[in-house]
């Protein structure tokens, strides 16, 4: 799927998600300790793990993960050159489908860059 508005789109996903939140709170809290605990500082940095991250989301083909991590590698203060050599290495282990999302995730990274400054 192409996304045209990446802000919308996740709008649209955030109220998915407070849709379902009410049903699962268990898991919803387990996942957001997972994303905090996974994310955090460690041996890596935010920043390195946030490359990792939206290089799966482009390998395992998830639009809302595209745009949940281009925002966070902004906010963690990933480069447009930093960002296309993770992308390399997503198309490297996802082949052409992850060439196509690894598109996606650049337009997502740039779109939302331009509305953050």
């Amino acid at each position: 799927m192409a996304v045209e508005n990446w802000q919308e789109f996740l709008k649209q996903t955030d109220g998915r998600l407070a849709e379902l939140r009410p049903g699962i709170p268990g898991v919803m809290k387990g996942f957001g300790e997972i994303a905090k605990s996974a994310i955090g500082t460690g041996a890596l940095e935010p920043k390195q793990k946030e490359l990792i991250a939206i290089s799966i989301g482009v390998a395992a083909r998830c639009d809302a993960c595209l745009g949940y991590h281009a925002k966070a590698c902004i906010k963690y203060g990933v480069t447009r050159e930093e960002l296309m050599e993770a992308l390399g290495v997503a198309v490297y282990m996802g082949g052409g489908p992850s060439l196509m999302y690894a598109a996606e995730a650049l337009s997502a990274f740039d779109a939302l860059l331009e509305e953050a400054k």
